[in-house]
């Protein structure tokens, strides 16, 4: 079977789906064809742009940046408050037109999903011509537009759907990334975030073909274990699934939405800290070892990104979760404002057998599992944060549960 994938991502969305309720409420303007922003009150610590319209970016207002300061670029600039129970409502709507053809849908965000077209071809026909149907159903029953890109992988599809905007199709076939996605800046490449960039840039990769062909040797130099990941994605590689229904939990997990949106990566290993001692206990209540550790985000417009790590040797000792979740954190974080941090442990096992090296002390390990689960006991007897380790003590932070 042929694999087709489709990305579907909404145009403006939040701009698109305020305009259409204004629309319906006998509103004479369509917002979407001025100049317009969706965003906080300016007075508050969310005064900032969650999304623009087209004439908006045509003078440089950008998403993130205060309204204050989106103001002074174009003074007569209209905003409108966000609204949310709104957005899940569009959202449900585009989904659920979506589900009449297909149960093969993998919701990226709220305003995008993927779907895998490749196993009902036989019913609908050629891709291009039922991504066009469907763009203009869209656009006639729900009143805005959507991009779609079509590949051989969501990667690529995902790409594709970046193209010339809006209300477009686009391709990026396996047979098409060398000469549609290797001139673009690297910075364009989905997957590479604000902390990788200037990195790449600082060793001479400027296009998305410089680093397809970079030497491996030499990026793992910079990049480590990820230098692999970034030299395939780059190539179009991608062979992760469509997944409509969400993996069977098996692991240990848990997230916090945080009181106030942060850019701060700090505030995030505070966080990440509390997560650890969370999951931590948990795991060691179950008497289990976890050898996969997984951090994930959420933005302020409810994309959620993850990125995860497999351990050479599984653990259950408080201050390696963190230390490696700390770690993968710096990894794949850009920088975007987040609301929810999340910490999950997966590929649980019920014994612990090490893989050593001249270096480990294996008896010290042992020991810290043993104190951690005392002071998992004293804290469950006494109240929480009655016990904590030394070394761990400047790390702690008060939060409202």
């Amino acid at each position: 079977m042929e694999r087709i994938i489709f990305h579907i991502d909404v145009n403006n969305a939040f701009v698109s789906w305020t305009a259409v309720d204004l629309l319906k409420q006998g509103s004479k303007i369509d917002i979407r064809n001025t100049y317009a922003v969706v965003g906080g009150d300016e007075k508050t610590r969310n005064g900032i742009v969650l999304a623009k319209s087209p004439l908006a970016k045509k003078v440089d207002i950008v998403t993130g940046e205060t309204i204050y300061n989106a103001k002074r670029k174009y003074k007569n600039l209209t905003v409108y408050p966000p609204n949310f129970r709104l957005y899940q409502e569009m959202s449900y709507s585009l989904f659920n037109l979506l589900a009449k053809y297909t149960p093969d849908i993998e919701v990226a965000s709220i305003d995008e999903c993927y779907l895998d077209y490749g196993k009902v071809k036989k019913l609908y026909g050629n891709e291009l011509e039922f991504a066009y149907k469907i763009k203009d159903e869209i656009q006639n029953t729900l009143g805005f537009t959507v991009n779609i890109g079509i590949a051989n992988n969501k990667l690529c599809a995902k790409m594709a759907s970046d193209f010339t905007k809006p209300n477009r199709v686009h391709t990026l076939y396996d047979n098409e990334v060398k000469e549609k996605m290797w001139p673009l800046k690297v910075g364009d490449l989905f997957g590479v975030g604000r902390s990788t960039l200037p990195k790449l840039e600082a060793i001479g990769i400027h296009t998305i073909e410089d680093l397809a062909n970079y030497d491996l040797t030499k990026l793992t130099r910079y990049f480590k274990n990820q230098a692999k990941h970034l030299i395939d994605i780059a190539n179009g590689i991608d062979n992760s699934e469509v997944k409509s229904i969400p993996d069977e939990v098996k692991g240990i997990g848990h997230e916090f939405t945080l009181e106030e949106d942060t850019t701060d990566i700090n505030v995030l290993f505070k966080e990440l800290f509390l997560l650890s001692e969370m999951v931590g206990k948990r795991l060691r209540k179950e008497n289990k070892y976890a050898q996969v550790i997984c951090v994930s985000l959420k933005d302020n417009f409810f994309r959620r990104y993850s990125h995860q790590r497999k351990l050479v040797n599984a653990t259950n000792i408080t201050s390696e979760i963190y230390e490696h979740s700390k770690s993968i954190l710096k990894e794949f974080y850009n920088g975007e404002s987040i609301r929810l941090i999340g910490l999950r442990l997966d590929d649980l096992h019920e014994e612990n057998i090490y893989q050593t090296s001249l270096f480990e002390d294996l008896t010290k390990k042992d020991k810290e599992s043993s104190i951690d689960k005392v002071i998992d006991e004293i804290n469950q007897k006494m109240g929480r944060n009655t016990v904590t380790k030394a070394s761990l003590a400047n790390k702690k932070i008060n939060r409202k549960e």
